[in-house]
């Protein structure tokens, strides 16, 4: 047998099959302690009537709808819209009636793995201000804007019907309610789709946005006086305009002037990932000269000048820098001193490096191997795609396994181990040499490392499909070959 239900459960069950107009008043004699579970039950019930009341009656100043399903549910939002209306059509609002908030946002399996999270959260979320003490005057607390939190996604075709109704209300209500977002993901190149979804939201409430669809430049000149106005935004991921197709240098340099002044105006920035587009060529100055609190940068085919390099290394975000990479930009051409000083200012802060298929070579190498050796805090670093010699790659092996937080390096297979074209381009992999060169390269390996360290060749790679093929070494002393995905920096070890 089950255990009974106890008195407190029957009398909430009892509650939410209430549908008398008297409901309101019967929650005004509720502990508020009792309302989060009061909630549930109503929801689990579907008692769209007792959810628009409680709404109304919410005694904190925060409601997180979001964290009561994993899937959005319409008709218990609009239920709880209803209930907002009708609290904005209020002249004087009862004291224990304390909204503040209706936060929208889906919980990560993560956070319910570790537990249920209260309806009624800690604070306001993001960067909303925090609900002022009960002296305050009641007026100014009656005034303030009902604040709606949701995290969105423009795409192209149908809209989610969730977020479509969201959008539809906040639009109406403007200037009495607010629709904040932390996250902002955009998948669609069309302009007047971003317009229109974007124009009921509060742009400063930003924080992440992530831009991964083909835009034209035109589009990006339209969208960037929006991006500006993002005032607080911390994280930046843009992709897909790239240089291959815009060919013309005289417009993409226009445009990237135009870019450049608006993405400058984004000093709360800490993570910036730029990854295929033609504007950053010559135009780092102008868009990092004022970020001075941030920690990852990463950039990945993305033409760059070697002054971009050089304003890169003397750069006041450089001396905090955590996380870098560089991936696919030509370094191979440029002078090494400027990526030597780079590393050299970050070397107090760097826990994450990538330097991957730059065309660094043997030439580069002596120049950037004592700024390697400073990075006291390196915990993770890669090199692949750079065609480097069997001594080189066991020199610069040696010297990041020393590192003292030094836990997992990813490097190329040697040069010699490579068959060459008639041309002098590197072909496909020798599979006998490479096998014979995996001898020296573990034994100048172990020579310098400890048994927690990783250490892993990736013998072939494909950023379009964001797979490579990892050579590493087993838990029995033998080489494993696997098929592996090409982590984001944000989910790299540090």
């Amino acid at each position: 047998m089950g255990t009974p239900p106890t008195l407190e459960s029957l009398a909430m069950q009892a509650l939410v099959r209430s549908h008398s107009v008297s409901i309101c008043d019967t929650l005004e004699d509720v502990p508020w302690l009792l309302f989060p579970r009061l909630f549930r039950e109503a929801y689990a019930g579907g008692h769209a009537e007792v959810l628009k009341a409680m709404v109304q009656a919410w005694p904190f100043p925060c409601l997180l709808l979001g964290a009561v399903t994993r899937s959005p549910d319409l008709e218990a939002l609009k239920a709880a819209l209803d209930g907002l209306d009708l609290l904005l059509a209020q002249k004087d609002r009862p004291r224990r009636w304390k909204l503040q908030v209706l936060d929208l946002r889906s919980v990560s399996s993560e956070m319910r793995a570790q537990g249920c999270p209260s309806l009624a959260g800690s604070s306001p979320p993001g960067p909303l201000s925090p609900r002022p003490p009960a002296t305050c005057d009641a007026r100014r607390t009656e005034e303030r804007p009902l604040t709606i939190v949701l995290d969105l996604t423009i795409q192209d075709g149908p809209q989610g019907a969730f977020q479509a109704y969201v959008l539809r209300w906040a639009r109406k209500r403007r200037g009495r309610v607010q629709l904040r977002c932390e996250k902002l993901q955009i998948l669609s190149g069309c302009t007047s789709r971003v317009r229109k979804a974007l124009r009921p939201v509060r742009l400063d409430s930003i924080q992440e946005l992530v831009v991964d669809c083909f835009w034209r430049r035109e589009t990006m000149k339209t969208f960037a006086r929006q991006l500006s106005q993002m005032q607080n935004l911390r994280v930046l991921h843009f992709s897909k305009m790239s240089a291959q197709v815009y060919t013309s240098r005289a417009l993409n340099a226009l445009y990237s002037r135009k870019y450049a002044a608006h993405l400058g105006r984004l000093q709360c920035l800490r993570e910036l990932h730029v990854h295929d587009v033609f504007f950053l060529h010559g135009k780092l100055p102008a868009i990092l000269g004022s970020l001075t609190a941030l920690k990852t940068l990463s950039l990945s085919s993305c033409p760059l000048q070697e002054d971009d390099l050089k304003f890169l290394s003397g750069c006041a975000c450089a001396r905090q820098l955590q996380r870098l990479r560089l991936r696919s930009v030509c370094l191979g051409r440029f002078s090494p001193e400027p990526l030597r000083a780079l590393l050299e200012q970050a070397a107090g802060t760097l826990e994450t490096l990538a330097l991957e298929d730059c065309g660094l070579t043997d030439a580069q190498l002596p120049a950037i191997l004592p700024a390697l050796r400073q990075c006291s805090q390196l915990g993770f670093f890669s090199f692949y795609g750079n065609p480097i010699s069997l001594g080189s790659l066991c020199t610069l092996l040696s010297h990041t396994a020393r590192l003292a937080r030094f836990s997992q390096g990813i490097y190329p297979p040697p040069l010699e181990s490579f068959y060459f074209q008639d041309d002098g381009v590197l072909g496909s992999i020798h599979l006998e040499r490479f096998l014979l060169m995996l001898g020296p390269l573990l034994q100048a390996w172990r020579a310098s490392s400890t048994p927690s360290q990783r250490f892993q060749i990736c013998a072939d790679f494909c950023h379009r499909r964001r797979k490579c093929q990892m050579v590493s070494l087993g838990p029995r002393g033998s080489w494993v070959l696997t098929v592996e995905g090409l982590p984001g920096l944000s989910a790299l070890p540090a």
